[in-house]
């Protein structure tokens, strides 16, 4: 607080039992103020993936994508990570290992343990070594807990946790899903939170202040407990469309610290992990892995559509009619002829309507890449960003501005 405030609380302390100047909203905004040099508790992270910290304590991380599209594999990536030290592009920070909590919303619980026993389980076991046991976690120090993993164990408090405890809700009414999270959150103490399907927290992802209320929820569990939560949710289900669905999508987008996107390729059934938005560190790589014989996930190369030999540095699935190259061969999309064939005649299209039509024309998978291409056309002045009646983003062909030319006579004087 500043010595303003200190001051009238001194004087206030002289006047104990009189009634105060100063109201209790008056102090709480004190405590929320911030200033250059207030200290706050510095971001932890609890990975990082291709090199780039994500993934933080006391945020919201979101996983997106269609039905069947990769996110549980990711997310069982996650789990596995927090005991070994990594998976794939993902690597953990610190050398301790991490408690999970993951919370099934979505699956049988036949398919909830079958993915435990043949995925996760699995991927912990390719680590040589005996896992670390976690200080108060209560499994004897130097004892390779494997087999009891996911056995809870008494804690300092009696209370029954595991380093991984897993709950299976879908068979619970969604009013009681809610409070039941709460409640294994503050009794299991997890460092990641897995809640997969955030959707089934609400009775109708269309209303909006249920929505806001779970959102609320979820920060301050966040926030309380010193975990990351990530909320995984389905994408709409029309395959141009990949905003997530319904206002409780919109208010995830609005209060995630970072957003990424899965999406499984065909016909080379790979699957791809995308970061497409976050609020402090970009991850451009793309991370592409299928899954092996045993059922667990593989690394591999970027995709290739039938053996293409141009590869175009990286997108080789691009249609090449909007590839130009350079005097040293070097390629750029033609950004001019692939707006404006998008929008053809037109007057002006939607932001939906323009990504949906560039992705169709151009075959763009990756969201950033599209967003940049936008951005360059509205930089280079090939098309125009305004807003409707109902304040929507519309996008419109800029006019050419005609070029003046000179006549000349055949003598080489102008008219």
């Amino acid at each position: 607080m500043n010595e303003n405030v200190m001051s009238q609380l001194d004087a206030e302390l002289e006047h104990a039992g009189e009634e105060t100047a100063l109201s209790p909203k008056m102090l709480l905004l004190e405590q929320l103020r911030i200033t250059p040099e207030k200290q706050l508790k510095p971001m932890e992270f609890l990975f990082h993936l291709y090199g780039k910290p994500c993934f933080p304590r006391r945020e919201l991380v979101a996983i997106t994508g269609k039905a069947k599209s990769g996110k549980t594999f990711v997310t069982s990536m996650l789990m596995a990570c927090c005991q070994i030290r990594d998976v794939l592009a993902f690597q953990r920070y610190g050398d301790e290992p991490l408690r999970v909590l993951w919370y099934d919303t979505e699956q049988s619980d036949e398919s909830t343990q079958d993915i435990l026993r043949n995925r996760i389980v699995p991927m912990i076991k390719t680590h040589p070594q005996p896992l670390p046991v976690m200080e108060g976690s209560g499994y004897p120090q130097g004892q390779n807990q494997m087999d009891e993993l996911f056995t809870p164990r008494p804690n300092r408090e009696g209370l029954g946790v595991g380093l991984f405890d897993v709950f299976n809700v879908r068979g619970v009414a969604w009013k009681e899903r809610r409070d039941l999270l709460c409640e294994a959150v503050t009794r299991c103490k997890p460092d990641l939170v897995i809640v997969d399907g955030i959707r089934d927290l609400v009775n109708d992802i269309n209303d909006g202040v249920l929505a806001q209320e779970v959102m609320e929820e979820l920060m301050h569990l966040a926030t309380e407990h010193d975990c990351c939560i990530v909320c995984v949710l389905h994408q709409n289900k029309s395959s141009e469309d990949h905003n997530l669905r319904g206002w409780i999508g919109t208010e995830l987008m609005n209060k995630a610290f970072e957003v990424y996107s899965c999406e499984k390729l065909l016909p080379q059934r790979i699957f791809s992990l995308e970061q497409t938005l976050t609020r402090k560190y970009d991850i451009e790589q793309t991370m592409y892995f299928e899954v092996g014989d045993d059922g667990l996930p593989v690394s591999c190369g970027i995709p290739t559509d039938g053996g293409s030999k141009d590869k175009t540095d990286g997108y080789p699935q691009l249609n090449t009619d909007y590839i130009r190259h350079d005097e040293q061969d070097q390629w750029q999309v033609d950004v001019r002829r692939l707006f404006s064939d998008a929008i053809g005649t037109r007057q002006q299209v939607t932001g939906a309507e323009l990504r949906s039509e560039v992705c169709r024309l151009s075959n763009i998978r990756s969201w950033k890449f599209y967003n940049s291409l936008l951005e360059e056309a509205v930089n280079s002045k090939v098309i125009m960003k305004s807003y409707d009646h109902a304040a929507h983003v519309i996008y419109a062909l800029r006019p050419q501005t005609p070029v003046q030319t000179e006549l000349y006579q055949d003598d080489g004087k102008p008219f």
